[in-house]
């Protein structure tokens, strides 16, 4: 099964991506730096993230998966540095994607 799944920190801030072999311990390539950055030393000692499934598919290609990731990352403005931790694609501030 491929999925595209939706990461959600304490903060509020999401992280959009795909995982090929819908692993359950699989909780994406955010740059740990930039959410370090938003949480104290005191928050980072117990904290809760949700993960859900977006999408999935058992017949969907490499290729296809990937564009679907950039479609929700779009959707959810996961791109956007104030809701987000995803830093491709782009975030366009005057197209709002």
């Amino acid at each position: 099964m491929k999925v595209i799944y939706k990461i959600t920190y304490p903060n509020g801030k999401i992280y959009v991506g795909k995982d090929l072999t819908d692993s359950i311990n699989y909780f994406g390539s955010a740059d740990s730096r930039l959410i370090a950055q938003d949480f104290s030393r005191e928050q980072r000692r117990d904290f809760t993230i949700r993960r859900e499934i977006l999408w999935e598919s058992e017949s969907a290609t490499d290729a296809e998966v990937a564009e679907i990731e950039v479609e929700f990352i779009n959707k959810h403005r996961a791109n956007d540095p104030a809701v987000g931790y995803n830093r491709w694609p782009k975030f366009n501030k005057k197209a709002g994607v």
